[in-house]
């Protein structure tokens, strides 16, 4: 994926609602990784968002994307932040043949594996997970993240102001792409969906996290740049982000989950 203007991809990252995204990612995941410093394949991890937020908790990461302006992007990043020695940059698609992994993070025993925002790219999700889960070692931390199917109707009622567009969206699986690619069509997955694939490939204690349960559905996005407003909105969304039922409406959900010891995913 590679944003339309860099400038614009970084724009977003740094408005309020790009905030959210990165910041309850990885306090979902911050618990699994409090034992120390931890091995972190980030794949499809573009300009290093969040790769350098892992890297500065002490995380060695390698960032494999297929685009060498936002691998570039990701080293600038990790030399003005004082972590070039703890990120890594592998140019790289992530197919669905696990032979198609470079030899750099195949055989890599990482001890967390990141898929965020790669399988609506694909019209194979689950064959990306199953290579998505080769490096991981046994006992591994999986998280997977997309954009919440349940979330359509809701923003084009809401946002848009548009029903006849929500009605449609209730039976649609598909949407165009914003920031990436313009005019891309991207498939819409569900939490309900996905966990199944993750449980199918061998995978266990499969959590479910929402992320943006309200900011998308708050209409005055200039109130989200006031920083005591913004303050108060992300305490709400790091609380509300394992709770029934905003993580089921949230604009995007992640899971995470543990690789089975032992053994392999599924086939």
């Amino acid at each position: 994926m590679t944003a339309t203007d860099g400038s614009a991809w970084r724009a977003w990252q740094e408005a309020p609602w790009g905030r959210l995204r990165y910041t309850v990612a990885e306090a979902n995941l911050a618990p699994a990784l409090a034992d120390g410093p931890a091995r972190v394949l980030d794949l499809a991890g573009g300009d290093g968002g969040d790769a350098l937020r892992l890297a500065a908790r002490g995380h060695h990461v390698t960032v494999v994307d297929h685009a060498p302006a936002m691998l570039a992007g990701a080293r600038e990043r990790a030399a003005d932040s004082g972590l070039s020695e703890r990120v890594t940059t592998v140019e790289a698609e992530i197919t669905p043949c696990a032979a198609d992994l470079p030899e750099a993070v195949a055989h890599g025993a990482f001890d967390v594996v990141l898929c965020h925002n790669l399988i609506p790219y694909t019209p194979d999700p689950r064959g990306v997970l199953r290579t998505a889960l080769v490096p991981l070692r046994p006992g591994g931390l999986f998280s997977v993240m997309a954009l919440n199917r349940h979330s359509a109707p809701l923003k084009s009622a809401l946002r848009d102001l548009d029903p006849e567009a929500a009605l449609a969206a209730l039976d649609q699986d598909t949407a165009r792409t914003e920031l990436f690619a313009p005019g891309t069509s991207m498939r819409l997955h569900t939490a309900e969906d996905v966990g199944g694939m993750l449980r199918t490939l061998g995978c266990e204690a499969v959590r479910h996290f929402g992320i943006r349960a309200f900011c998308d559905w708050i209409a005055d996005d200039a109130l989200k740049h006031d920083p005591a407003f913004y303050s108060r909105l992300e305490r709400l969304e790091l609380a509300a982000s394992a709770r029934d039922p905003y993580r089921r409406t949230a604009r995007l959900f992640q899971l995470t989950a543990r690789k089975p010891e032992g053994h392999g995913p599924a086939g």
